[in-house]
């Protein structure tokens, strides 16, 4: 067990840990409310009159707009190629296995600027070899990168905690390639891709650094948060965008987290379970044999 000294010292490095990663998130929502331009500290509360200056941006739906499209086809394509990825690392042998995986999850473990210089010098060479120009296209081949590898972290994970043998079972009922991955492969995994996307949506949605180096003149959300944060008459309502853009976070954050760890494979605990964890394929739909 246990110390009663140990389980304090816990509970206060707990404490400090969550102030050092909230206050300033405190802060930034209470400057949204200031009703000056200057961040005087305590702020003059309250106001929502950035909140309402942030509606008549005009750079600001735009900016929005490109944000999601490019979170959507990253994600996209994430779901695609890290769930191909994940499949092929964990249910074949080959020679590279090993290397491949370390690959696969290298982008995010790799500084961002890293990342976004060497995805700049690429789209410069496709732009001599095939005219390929910065803009939309190339904000998502770029934030797909680190997004596949969220897919390939979480598909991968679920695949190790769910027993081949529910698989084994299901052919050996009857039921064909398709027909196990219908009943019994992605049902154990659709939670896991859920929070992959939600996880993958998040990371591309507020992704600067390596916008910045693959938008040119496409403007996303946080872009314009940079690029107005560095007006002193604009700093008001980024902190007002930024607010909602937080809260927004949230979200798909929190069930990307409830999905990937809410949510066990089920295990064999005796006589026929096997058979009883194994779905019924509909006899209309089973194989021959």
């Amino acid at each position: 067990m246990e110390s009663r000294l140990a389980s304090a010292l816990i509970r206060i490095g707990t404490g400090f840990t969550l102030l050092f990663l909230y206050i300033p998130l405190v802060i930034l929502a209470l400057y949204a409310f200031n009703k000056g331009i200057t961040h005087a500290w305590p702020p003059d509360l309250w106001t929502t009159k950035w909140f309402s200056a942030a509606l008549h941006d005009p750079d600001l739906p735009g900016a929005l707009r490109n944000s999601v499209l490019a979170a959507i086809g990253a994600t996209t394509i994430a779901l695609l190629l890290g769930s191909l990825a994940a499949f092929a690392v964990h249910r074949f042998s080959f020679f590279g296995r090993d290397t491949i995986s370390f690959v696969l999850v290298l982008p995010i473990a790799l500084p961002g600027i890293v990342t976004a210089i060497a995805l700049a010098s690429s789209i410069n060479y496709a732009n001599i070899a095939f005219g390929l120009t910065l803009g939309l296209f190339t904000i998502i081949v770029g934030h797909a990168t680190f997004c596949i590898v969220v897919v390939f972290n979480n598909v991968i994970a679920r695949l190790r905690r769910t027993p081949t043998s529910f698989v084994e079972a299901s052919m050996d009922l009857g039921a064909d390639g398709w027909q196990t991955f219908r009943y019994v492969t992605f049902p154990a995994l659709k939670t896991a891709l859920v929070a992959g996307a939600l996880l993958a949506f998040g990371l591309s949605f507020d992704e600067i650094v390596v916008t910045n180096f693959t938008a040119g003149a496409t403007l996303t959300l946080p872009l314009w948060i940079f690029n107005n944060i560095r007006l002193p008459k604009q700093q008001p309502i980024v902190n007002a965008v930024a607010l909602v853009l937080m809260l927004l976070s949230i979200i798909p954050v929190y069930f990307a987290q409830r999905l990937a760890g809410g949510v066990q494979a089920a295990q064999p605990t005796g006589e026929g379970s096997a058979a009883a964890a194994t779905p019924v394929v509909p006899l209309e739909e089973a194989g021959p044999g």
